[in-house]
């Protein structure tokens, strides 16, 4: 696919991500009962990985030293990020999780500046704190009150918020399809590993509706949706791809809805819009409204 293509599609590729991303929170607390997650992660990306090395091939000719160790750093910061995270759902709810999670759109900014001396605008700003508390509104579920998931979810956010960093930075100048492969591998090694810990491989078998699971969380929620996510953010700043993928939360919250793993609530309404007022926000800064102004 010609780069000026990939660039065109690259914040519908990050939001078509979020949209799968978010129909697993759910399906992820009911399959956790049945599947250790170090064994749930470990099959999910290694499945993924070999998937996508197959279909990019062709592109294992561009390895090399600074491939290796910039798929390695990405997939270290994944393996920790999704660990801590979906430790963390096992002592919340899933809107919960996904609410928290989502802080890394307030953190990436101003992570990256740290790293690359961009200080955010205004609007980054502005956005970050309207996603946030739409998203609050979206995941609310009658009060506030911090459980030990809750702060190992925030800590999931933070890890996320450098993982996106990590990407922006790495994937420049570098073959991001390759690279994506290479983060699965690290991932998966990582879990495997993890295993050894949790003792999480399932020698008595599983339920046919947790292989299902794992099938799915492996091809669309890793293969697809996290490729999606790598191509999306290169050609991306990464204040707008935090802000986008911020989505997945509302996503998150929507398919519980929907499939009667939460209620839904009026506030819930408000929240969709202050994220729909975020996202215009970033992407237009109100260019529009300033233009009505003046004439």
């Amino acid at each position: 696919m010609r780069e000026s293509t990939l660039k065109k599609l690259a914040k519908p590729m990050i939001v078509l991500a979020t949209l799968i991303w978010g129909s697993t929170f759910f399906i992820l607390k009911d399959t956790l009962d049945d599947v250790d997650l170090m064994f749930l992660l470990a099959f999910r990306f290694t499945l993924a990985a070999g998937i996508l090395a197959l279909v990019f091939w062709r592109r294992w000719k561009g390895l090399d030293l600074g491939c290796v160790w910039r798929g390695g750093a990405m997939g270290a910061l994944l393996f920790a990020a999704y660990a801590v995270q979906n430790y963390g759902l096992m002592d919340t709810t899933p809107g919960k999780n996904a609410f928290f999670t989502a802080v890394y759109c307030v953190i990436v900014p101003f992570l990256y500046w740290g790293v690359d001396k961009l200080p955010p605008t205004r609007w980054n700003v502005l956005a970050a704190v309207l996603c946030v508390a739409g998203i609050g509104l979206v995941s609310w579920d009658g009060g506030v009150s911090l459980t030990g998931g809750d702060l190992l979810t925030l800590c999931g956010g933070l890890l996320y918020a450098c993982h996106i960093v990590a990407v922006s930075k790495f994937s420049q100048g570098r073959d991001i399809f390759l690279l994506t492969v290479l983060q699965f591998a690290v991932t998966a090694a990582c879990c495997w590993a993890g295993t050894l810990f949790t003792r999480g491989l399932p020698v008595d078998g599983l339920p046919a509706r947790a292989w299902w699971v794992l099938l799915y969380l492996a091809v669309a929620a890793t293969a697809l949706a996290l490729l999606f996510q790598n191509v999306g953010q290169k050609y991306t700043d990464p204040s707008s791809a935090a802000l986008l993928l911020a989505l997945e939360a509302p996503f998150g919250v929507a398919f519980s809805v929907l499939f009667g793993a939460e209620s839904p609530a009026p506030l819930m309404y408000l929240g969709f819009f202050l994220i729909f007022l975020a996202i215009v926000c970033s992407e237009t800064q109100f260019k529009f409204l300033r233009r009505t102004v003046k004439a």
